[in-house]
């Protein structure tokens, strides 16, 4: 088998090469590229059976490769990738969904073994997915969030930063954001659409009437059925308790 590794740092390739050469001595390793340039134009002019390819290097981030081939009107790659990379969980998501494998650094020779096995897998079935680079690279596009709102006040408009806003209440047929100077707004969302609109490292919706901000949680207490009851900042004569079903996440997002 012919791969390709595409790592900029050398004691990593090193080990990477020493693995699998242990794992399978018939792997031959073409070439050991350290950066996006390299990477390009090797890819335009030969191929790999298989490459390993690192997220960070030395002059950026290897999507990037994918960039420059897309720009040369390559959309997609025969050649199945297996990333190395210690990136964050949504990117592995995205590597789970297209490409071979992933390895999570310092690559253990117990991991690559069980990718290479799986990557034989596949080939044997005739089932290596071809690598399609616009796929790969919109679902590695984080998803941006609302960063204010626009709301009004009195007579006049205001811009409120995300990070103002202390939480949002359904209340009386109205959905209202109370921020963290304990100004209140009414804004025209529904409660799902701003669930569905803000960043979820920062906000969670605790039941149907509140979606809070992490940093506007003064204490917890435990309640009935489990679940646990939020003291707010600014405080709110409603009551804010986390639901039964939301629970088990609710502890989940406090631990991440």
């Amino acid at each position: 088998m012919k791969v390709l590794i595409i790592e900029d740092e050398q004691p990593a390739a090193d080990k990477l090469i020493r693995h699998l050469k242990a794992l399978d001595s018939r792997i031959e390793v073409l070439d050991v590229l350290d950066t996006i340039d390299k990477a390009v134009r090797w890819l335009q002019q030969y191929q790999a059976e298989l490459i390993f390819l690192d997220i960070h290097l030395a002059d950026g981030v290897s999507f990037k490769i994918f960039e420059h081939l897309q720009q040369q009107g390559i959309t997609h790659m025969q050649t199945p990738i297996i990333f190395t990379t210690a990136y964050d969980e949504y990117a592995i998501q995205a590597f789970k969904l297209n490409s071979i494998d992933y390895l999570l650094k310092p690559v253990s020779k117990r991991d690559l073994q069980a990718s290479l096995e799986k990557y034989k897998q596949l080939k044997s079935q005739q089932q290596v997915p071809e690598q399609n680079l616009k796929a790969l690279m919109l679902s590695l596009q984080k998803p941006t969030y609302r960063k204010r709102f626009m709301v009004s006040y009195g007579q006049t408009i205001k811009s409120i930063e995300v990070a103002e806003i202390a939480y949002f209440y359904a209340h009386e047929k109205l959905v209202q954001m109370l921020s963290f100077q304990s100004q209140k707004y009414v804004v025209d969302y529904t409660m799902q659409q701003l669930e569905d609109t803000l960043d979820p490292e920062q906000f969670f919706r605790i039941n149907r009437k509140f979606i809070v901000n992490i940093d506007a949680i003064a204490q917890m207490h435990t309640y009935s059925k489990s679940r646990v009851k939020l003291d707010l900042k600014p405080q709110n004569q409603m009551e804010a308790v986390v639901s039964v079903e939301r629970s088990p996440d609710f502890k989940a997002w406090l631990s991440r």
